[in-house]
């Protein structure tokens, strides 16, 4: 496993750099297929091997992410997109990927919301995107999860 960030809070490994790829719908492609494409339009191009280290209580979380597992990106509203940045800006989408698996998967990390808000913000903090839209990004994922997935 490579490192790929660590902080005081939590240290991120992969087995290899993660791959991700934009799905396009072809214009004979299923109704179906299109409906899904549009909203999930990144996919995991192999599988990813993951391991987190929550800092504090030193409990360490191992999971995969399957190749060909499709998300939607970083859910930042249309509205936000000139203060924070489109959903699909580069650097928000291995974060998303991460986060997403996790928001799905509760038990990858015992059902733990806050050390899956803090990896999203460690993986936003090794793509390079800024303390203040790390914030307002944070923020807005613990307030929805909380709110809207009784997480």
């Amino acid at each position: 496993m490579k490192k790929w960030f660590s902080n005081k809070k939590v240290a991120i490994f992969f087995d290899d750099i993660p791959q991700v790829a934009v799905r396009y719908a072809l214009p004979d492609s299923p109704k179906e297929e299109k409906k899904s494409i549009e909203k999930y339009p990144f996919v995991s191009k192999k599988e990813l091997k993951v391991k987190l280290l929550d800092c504090k209580t030193k409990q360490e979380y191992n999971f995969s992410i399957p190749k060909g597992y499709c998300y939607d990106g970083a859910s930042v509203p249309r509205f936000f997109w000139r203060i924070i940045g489109a959903n699909t800006d580069n650097r928000f989408l291995i974060p998303a990927l991460i986060h997403d698996v996790l928001c799905e998967n509760h038990d990858f990390v015992n059902n733990n919301r806050a050390l899956s808000t803090n990896v999203f913000n460690a993986l936003l903090e090794a793509s390079g995107v800024t303390k203040f839209k790390r914030f307002l990004m944070k923020n807005s994922v613990a307030c929805f999860q909380t709110i809207f997935c009784n997480w």
